[in-house]
């Protein structure tokens, strides 16, 4: 792991345990690597509950209760889903706080409106509204694409911890 992916991990969980939230992380094309990266840092349990591997849509519906027919209509790379996903993870485990990430890593996979480098993020916080964030990297390769993601969704997790938005 990079050190600036280590330390944006420090300070997500510094600003969570701050504002006493416990987080879960729902994740489909970065596959827990960011439950990994808040994992990675010693002290960690006393925030990060649990993390949501749901890179096919069956598991999006059955873990985090994603309507099947929300996926059907927009897509599971969509903005509706990552919102779906980070809303649906609040109820799933219990927490205070989520982030959920759903996108095209590639190399194959992309289409004309969903190309490779897409990637819709969504931070839910109870009592807040929901952030969402959507990002086109480009064609930049897989990991490059999957360690970017990481990277935006802990600085999403930092601004909910922080944020003061509308409930």
């Amino acid at each position: 792991m990079s050190a600036t992916v280590y330390e944006l991990a420090e300070e997500t969980l510094r600003l969570a345990r701050g504002a006493g939230l416990t987080i879960a992380t729902v994740e489909s094309c970065t596959g827990g690597l960011v439950a990994g990266a808040l994992t990675e840092v010693p002290g960690s349990s006393d925030v990060v509950d649990r993390g949501f591997v749901t890179y096919s849509n069956a598991a999006k519906t059955a873990l985090v209760g994603v309507p099947a027919e929300l996926i059907e209509a927009k897509g599971a790379v969509s903005e509706e889903v990552a919102v779906a996903m980070a809303e649906g993870a609040l109820a799933a485990a219990g927490v205070g706080l989520t982030v959920a990430i759903t996108g095209v890593a590639g190399p194959g996979g992309g289409s004309e409106d969903k190309p490779v480098g897409l990637v819709h993020f969504a931070a839910a916080r109870l009592g807040r509204q929901t952030l969402h964030r959507e990002r086109r990297f480009g064609d930049l390769g897989r990991a490059e694409i999957r360690r970017r993601s990481v990277i935006e969704a802990l600085e999403m997790l930092q601004e909910a911890s922080g944020a003061t938005g509308v409930a």
